[in-house]
């Protein structure tokens, strides 16, 4: 199987690849033990790069859910209800709604937008399937990252098959010895 590398990664542990459009592939069997040791854990650090933001966009979509959840129970009545507005995470003023027909929606980085009831549903419904096109294709980057890892332990493992067999008994000695 051919995996491909970055080209940074590749002049890293020095194999020169061309720089062109299309991405090169590396032929797994031709490269020696420390390459693919390095490559591995290139792999490695991508796949827990990958997990972090599924782990981020699965946190905000959860709190998308809870405030289109929160949304779905005002209703026009609401007009004039006391309420507790909060200002932090642990304080807490009373309010009262002025007009619950309309919300404000904190869309990041301390900007704000006013919609109505309606117009904010439809917010949170397109972030929501947003969110999850962009977990399905991180799953799927994900999935292929977990196959080329796969298949470079099973070469490295050949590799070091291979090492054993060519050294006699007592010849392949730990580093820490």
């Amino acid at each position: 199987m051919q995996v491909i590398p970055t080209i940074e990664f590749c002049h890293q542990i020095g194999i020169q690849m061309a720089t062109v459009e299309e991405p090169q592939g590396v032929e797994l069997s031709k490269l020696n033990f420390k390459q693919l040791i390095q490559l591995k854990i290139q792999v490695d650090k991508e796949l827990n790069l990958l997990q972090d933001s599924m782990c981020s966009l699965k946190i905000a979509m959860n709190k998308f859910l809870d405030s289109k959840e929160s949304l779905e129970k005002i209703t026009v009545e609401w007009n004039s209800k006391e309420i507790m507005l909060p200002l932090s995470v642990s304080v807490y003023i009373p309010a009262r709604i002025a007009e619950a027909g309309t919300v404000l929606l904190d869309i990041g980085t301390g900007y704000f937008i006013q919609k109505d009831l309606e117009g904010a549903r439809d917010y949170f419904e397109r972030k929501i399937i947003f969110i999850n096109d962009q977990i399905d294709k991180i799953q799927a980057v994900g999935l292929e990252k977990s196959n080329i890892r796969e298949v470079l332990v099973d070469v490295i493992e050949t590799k070091l098959g291979q090492m054993a067999v060519s050294f006699p008994k007592g010849e392949l000695q730990s580093p820490n010895t």
